[in-house]
């Protein structure tokens, strides 16, 4: 399946983002309030980096509390690792083990169509798994 089809009906508007000018501490509550582990960085329209649960810990055990001051946009994992529209779930899960990451933005012509994390990939394999599985008891059921 391609991640199109995997993103087909969410509404990029919804997407929860921060900008690079934010203070850590807004996008620390916001990831908290909205109970999630990262979120895409955004320079205007454009993907600047990932901002994650991660990312904080490395902060704070390199600056202490006073990284939770600075701009969002200096802390952040840049440049962000990014998948497209036309790739698959499998090609998305592949890259995802290789850089041991958990959330990718999904870019169309340069412009962030969705986010998605490694629990939307997992579903839809699951997903596609189960559909195999009933196809094949039904063939086998009527040969």
């Amino acid at each position: 399946m391609q991640i199109a089809k995997l993103i087909a009906g969410r509404d990029p508007a919804d997407i929860i983002h921060c900008t690079v000018d934010m203070p850590v501490r807004e996008v620390v509550a916001l990831l908290a309030g909205k109970r999630i582990g990262a979120l895409p960085v955004m320079n205007g329209s454009m993907v600047a980096g990932i901002f994650s649960e991660r990312d904080l810990i490395y902060r704070v055990a390199e600056m202490g509390d006073k990284c939770l001051d600075c701009p969002v946009g200096e802390v952040m994992t840049a440049p962000a690792i990014t998948v497209g529209t036309h790739e698959t779930v499998l090609e998305a899960l592949g890259l995802m083990t290789r850089r041991r990451i958990r959330h990718l933005p999904v870019l169309e012509n340069g412009f962030m169509r969705g986010f998605i994390s490694i629990g939307d990939l997992v579903k839809s394999r699951l997903d596609e798994v189960g559909h195999e599985a009933e196809a094949l008891r039904t063939y086998i059921q009527s040969a």
